[in-house]
């Protein structure tokens, strides 16, 4: 026994880290993507429409962000993460069976709602999964890794698009990417999930906290010291949350404290996980988490103050490298140079799992210097230096995502996730804007230049914190052996 359960517990891990790579390449093995701009031009469209509909697109994930993320946590995350491909998919059969303007916006709509769908709801599954296996600290390195070969899909794609679309056309690239998001949702579907037994409401203690659940026979949860393993968190945790109860051996073999999860609608009575009183009891809980309390609202901003910037920047590459003066032909070099920057520095995630809120600090400042330094170049060799500056940020934008999961305690993972993602993006419309306005005075060069500034300022910023070279975990002392019960207010 003693053997035996470690190796089924690693082995339950590998075979959840394989479907998320699997999921997450062929989630972004998106052929339609490098030619949809042409189909919308070819069937008629004006600069200004096009515009609109990546506005469309756009609008639609910022609606769908939150409501989609309260509805995983509160249904199934693994159900909505079978949805989004085929949404997806449908959207693109609408492009190339019925190519026009409202095609094209029901297509985009689709397309946005699939994204807000997976949105939160992933790493809340992958998170939750991990933390039941006592394994989280390898959440960095899985999560990395997935990361690395979407967007190695992406290049894939682009690259297969190019013959496939010289052999039949917009048909034959829109029936593949069809295809891609059917065995996409399949892959979905062999996701496990095993949601714990919580509420979060009418317990006497803080809101989102996990309570014994007395159907199952815990008297209380496993208060064992999670910091010392081979899997132990690594050091950007803040704080260390326990495992919530109905998550022992007697869940993971499908029995009490399996797929369902109890809620309340705020009310302190347990309400139907399908109904709009708990749905609407979800969302509240993970907004309260998200907004009051300190932890997690820190780690929250940290995403898109990390994650928005670059993410933003990458659209621009290829008007940078053209504006370095290369042949057109050296451009798509330029640009695959940088996308395998990014590529590494999801692979090198959990080689830094293991800084602390400084060393993250000086990670950001190393990148902050490489872009400056690699953009003021104003030549080819400068992309070495910018594709080892967007290395550095994809490597802290992961981090930043452990950050944050590591400070969710209540149920509502998703949702306070969602909330990350939704801050994410409009960070990074902010980010275009303030560079359609700069572009007016400045060249690209100089742009990128002054993006470096705002990374300085936030590594700063957490150089300066007193807690940020040290894990604020206490492992000798958990909120359920703190010496008074939660049932007991006094």
């Amino acid at each position: 026994m003693i053997t035996t359960l470690p190796r089924a517990s690693d082995a339950r891990v590998r075979r959840l880290a394989a479907t998320l790579y699997a999921y997450t390449f062929l989630d972004d093995f998106t052929l339609l993507y490098p030619l949809y701009a042409l189909l919308f031009a070819d069937t008629g469209l004006s600069t200004a429409e096009i515009s609109s509909l990546l506005a469309i697109w756009s609008l639609t994930s910022l609606v769908m962000e939150i409501p989609s993320g309260a509805w995983a946590d509160t249904v199934s995350r693994r159900l909505l993460l079978v949805l989004a491909p085929l949404l997806a998919g449908a959207g693109y059969a609408l492009w190339f069976l019925f190519p026009s303007y409202g095609a094209f916006a029901a297509g985009f709509v689709l397309w946005g709602t699939a994204g807000a769908l997976q949105s939160g709801a992933l790493e809340a599954l992958v998170y939750t999964e991990l933390e039941r296996e006592d394994a989280v600290g390898r959440y960095a390195g899985i999560m990395g890794r997935a990361r690395a070969l979407g967007t190695g899909a992406v290049m894939a794609a682009t690259a297969l698009a190019v013959p496939l679309f010289a052999a039949g056309g917009y048909s034959l690239v829109g029936v593949a990417s069809v295809l891609v998001c059917l065995v996409c949702a399949a892959v979905a579907a062999a996701f496990p999930e095993h949601r714990t037994h919580r509420s979060h409401r009418g317990t006497g203690g803080r809101d989102g906290d996990p309570v014994p659940d007395a159907r199952d026979g815990d008297p209380a949860p496993d208060t064992r010291d999670r910091a010392s393993g081979p899997d132990a968190p690594d050091a950007l945790d803040v704080p260390d949350r326990d495992r919530a109860p109905g998550s022992d051996a007697r869940d993971r073999d499908g029995g009490p404290g399996g797929d369902a999860e109890d809620r309340d609608d705020g009310t302190g009575e347990e309400a139907e996980p399908s109904s709009p009183r708990a749905y609407l009891g979800m969302l509240r809980a993970g907004l309260r988490e998200a907004r009051g309390d300190r932890a997690v609202r820190r780690a929250l901003l940290l995403v898109p103050a990390v994650a928005a910037l670059w993410g933003a920047l990458e659209e621009y590459v290829p008007l940078l490298a053209a504006g370095t003066g290369v042949a057109t032909e050296t451009v798509p070099l330029l640009v695959l140079l940088v996308s395998a920057g990014v590529a590494a520095g999801g692979f090198l995630a959990a080689a830094g799992s293991r800084l602390t809120g400084r060393g993250l600090a000086v990670l950001l400042a190393v990148g902050a210097v490489a872009l400056g330094a690699g953009a003021a170049a104003g030549n080819a060799l400068g992309f070495f230096a910018i594709a080892a500056a967007f290395c550095v940020f994809q490597t802290a934008t992961v981090l930043a995502d452990v950050r944050l999961q590591n400070t969710i305690a209540g149920p509502a993972r998703a949702t306070v996730t969602s909330v990350a993602g939704l801050a994410t993006d409009v960070a990074s419309l902010g980010v275009y804007g303030g560079y359609a306005a700069a572009s007016a005075v400045a060249g690209h060069g100089m742009i990128f230049t002054l993006s470096a500034v705002p990374y300085l300022l936030i590594a700063l910023f957490l150089a300066s914190r007193r807690d940020s070279g040290r894990s604020r975990r206490d492992p000798g002392r958990s909120r359920w052996n703190s010496g008074r019960s939660r049932r007991d207010p006094g």
